[in-house]
């Protein structure tokens, strides 16, 4: 037992409701399978409201703990150069937010970029060809997605510009040989992005394992925008996220502490 002392009654309900999301996304993305250890990171943008006008704050993973372990009051605030805010008993890992700083410097709408280094995601982010139009939801990806070539461990500030050219305005970024990211306006539309991206992933492999494989129609992919507003309602990841909370809760209760 880690016996983190609560933040709830010392942050603002803005922050806390930010950061009881945030930690049932971390247990999510562990339930999912989605971790790598005590590797990768998912970073959330603190509103104006809360951090201040013209402040950039953002609260990320004590590093060195399993996304199964996360807590709202073990995230840690820290400013764009990923220095900490306030006192934690827990290390900040300044090398792992060079890409998330990149990205929120880039998309100041961003509220969310998450990051994996999934099985799956790495395989196909090693073939040539990328995300392949083969599955429904590979639809879903191919509607807004980059590519940013490897250059070694992310941790050297000089490749921020060359990701913030390869992003542009897509949501979902593949960085080759490394993993997946996405982007989204909130955790939730972010965790839905990457179920999403992260499924397209694995039916690639399971379909590239059997015989020929069928493209879906190129106007299909056109429209998948408009195709997603439908299926949920037109909330995006706010739609499931109900539910995926009633889901952590069952499986990994404690988030919210």
């Amino acid at each position: 037992m880690l016996n983190i002392p609560s933040l709830q009654a010392s942050v603002s309900p803005e922050e806390w409701q930010l950061r009881c999301d945030l930690a049932a996304c971390y247990r999510l993305v562990a339930l999912y399978g989605w971790s790598d250890l005590v590797f990768t990171h998912i970073s959330a943008k603190l509103p104006e409201s809360v951090s201040g006008v013209g402040e950039h704050h953002f609260l990320i993973n004590p590093y060195g703990l399993m996304f199964d372990e996360i807590t709202a009051s073990s995230l840690i605030k820290v400013d764009m150069q990923c220095n900490q805010l306030h006192e934690s008993p827990f290390p900040v890992n300044p090398a792992g937010f060079v890409i998330h700083s990149a990205v929120h410097e880039a998309r100041p709408e961003a509220g969310c970029v998450l990051h994996t280094h999934t099985r799956a995601g790495v395989a196909v982010s090693a073939q040539k060809g990328g995300v392949l139009p083969i599955s429904q939801q590979s639809t879903f990806v191919l509607g807004s997605l980059a590519y940013h070539a490897y250059e070694g461990v992310a941790f050297r500030d000089a490749e921020k510009p060359r990701l913030q050219a390869d992003l542009g305005a897509a949501n979902f970024l593949m960085l080759r040989n490394h993993g997946l990211l996405t982007v989204g306006k909130t955790i939730a539309d972010a965790f839905l992005s990457m179920y999403t991206f992260e499924n397209t992933c694995r039916i690639q492999i399971d379909a590239q394992a059997g015989g020929e494989l069928i493209d879906v129609n190129p106007r299909i992919v056109s429209g998948v925008a408009q195709a997603m507003r439908v299926q949920t309602g037109g909330l995006g990841g706010a739609f499931a996220w109900p539910a995926l909370l009633r889901k952590v809760q069952r499986e990994l209760p404690g988030w919210n502490t």
